[in-house]
């Protein structure tokens, strides 16, 4: 829509007591000789008596303009806003116009209302159609046709429901971020396919995400990127893993991520939906289907989402973020590759070196009981096996000092053959003792779960955690 580039734009509508209560007063500034436009956002026969009011039903001069209240006058000099004044202000319209003695018997001032083009939900339709902010194909769906049901016919769908990601909804997750929509997040697996801000919030529109959570999907989209977490080798895996996510810092609390009570399973929007938008990223942009890429022999419920915080709440434990190397204080995600949950139970340990000596019974069988610096694990500890840990004194470090110690075993026990079993370490391993996991990066300990059970989780890694150097967990800040 053509703006004029000299003199008065005035947007007003009937619908605002303020708007009507100066209808003289347009009629004065259109009587003066200078240049006055008329914006009507709701009746293109108001103001009354005035020839060639703009008709500004579709809000389209409205959103170019920026109105936030109405009525709103702009002064504009060659092409330029030179200033507006909003609501009603004798003294103020008389300083912008340069006309004096308008709307004499009129109040001095009175407030105007809220414009129509920033009412709810209003703004994004607006962004939709007039504010080229979306550049991504857009697909036409008949008016007969159920969007949802044409998600799930065309692929779309990790095979739950989606929804459907309307310009307005995608505009309104992309309020979540500063990011420019358009920025370059990466190159998703397996095809290598760009991938945009915009991208990532049309996935997390469909994964049922809320904008506040946009800084962390953007994080763990790039997380997932980073080489060391070999993004396209756990998609192609026959192995049972898909990415775990693990997030720490303010950010968690600020949008009700889930650390406590039943924090590894359903029931917690920010915990599902941001796990589930990594997977249908990698689905919908770098085409990683089941069956296709993704050739895992049985895979685990985990790929449709696995994501939770880490619980924060004891001042004195070292949050998992700052011991891989993240700031104290700052928002971080963490990416495992991991299978499904595996329980292990000690109601009768007391003292922190019996409950590792009995943890460690059921870490070495992570993968298979004869297999050393073969997969990752993760320990999550909830809060009464942690109680015991944290009486004794015993920090992070020193309780996984203690699980690699105790996990370490004699090679002549885990050679192929020994046992009765094939299955096993390489015999030129026999005469040392050997690690289960690398010290460096292969065992990690997360804080979380209800308070009452003496129940802790193992997560279980990727076979491909044996490569020490090209395949680890990650960790990355989160820019907010």
């Amino acid at each position: 829509m053509p703006m004029p580039t000299d003199g008065l734009i005035v947007v007003a509508k009937r619908d605002c007591p303020t708007c009507t209560l100066i209808e003289p007063v347009y009629r004065q500034l259109a009587d003066s000789g200078m240049a006055v436009s008329v914006y009507s956002q709701d009746d293109p026969s108001f103001p009354a008596g005035l020839k060639g009011v703009q008709d500004d039903r579709s809000l389209e001069a409205s959103f170019h303009l920026d109105i936030e209240i109405v009525p709103t006058v702009i002064r504009m000099e060659a092409g330029k806003e030179a200033g507006r004044r909003i609501g009603w202000h004798r003294g103020e319209w008389e300083e912008l116009t340069g006309i004096q003695g308008l709307g004499k018997g009129l109040p001095d001032q009175r407030p105007g209302c809220g414009s129509k083009s920033v009412e709810p939900g209003v703004r994004e339709t607006l962004l939709a159609r007039f504010g080229g902010l979306l550049k991504s194909r857009q697909v036409e769906v008949s008016p007969l046709e159920d969007p949802m049901e044409v998600c799930f016919e065309r692929g779309w769908s990790d095979g739950l429901p989606v929804t459907p990601p309307t310009d307005e909804r995608v505009i309104r997750m992309l309020s979540g971020t500063t990011r420019d929509p358009q920025e370059v997040v990466g190159l998703i697996p397996p095809n290598l396919a760009e991938c945009t801000v915009e991208k990532v919030a049309i996935n997390a529109v469909m994964a049922g995400c809320k904008p506040e959570y946009m800084p962390v999907v953007l994080g763990v989209v790039e997380a997932a990127l980073m080489p060391n977490f070999a993004m396209h080798g756990l998609l192609c895996t026959l192995y049972f893993s898909g990415p775990v996510v693990i997030v720490n810092g303010p950010v968690s609390k600020r949008i009700g991520m889930n650390c406590g009570l039943n924090a590894l399973g359903q029931g917690n929007r920010a915990n599902a939906a941001i796990g589930r938008t990594l997977q249908l990223v990698i689905r919908n942009v770098g085409g990683g289907l089941p069956g296709g890429i993704d050739r895992s022999a049985l895979g685990n419920p985990g790929k449709y989402t696995f994501c939770f915080a880490e619980d924060e709440s004891d001042p004195e434990w070292q949050p998992l973020s700052v011991w891989r190397g993240a700031g104290r204080g700052k928002s971080a995600v963490t990416l495992f590759h991991g299978d499904g949950v595996t329980a292990f139970v000690d109601h009768g340990a007391r003292t922190p070196e019996e409950l590792v000596r009995s943890m460690a019974t059921s870490l070495v069988t992570v993968g298979h009981v004869k297999l050393a610096q073969w997969s990752n694990a993760i320990v999550v500890l909830t809060p009464e096996h942690y109680r015991v840990f944290r009486e004794a004194g015993w920090d992070r470090q020193r309780i996984t000092d203690a699980l690699h110690d105790a996990t370490t075993r004699p090679g002549r026990d885990l050679v192929k053959g020994a046992q009765g079993l094939n299955e096993g370490i390489d015999p030129k391993f026999a005469d040392q003792m050997m690690p289960k996991f690398w010290r460096d990066h292969g065992l990690m300990l997360v804080r979380a779960g209800g308070d009452a059970g003496m129940f802790s989780g193992i997560i279980g890694g990727w076979s491909a955690g044996r490569f020490h150097d090209d395949v680890q967990p990650v960790t990355k800040e989160i820019t907010e």
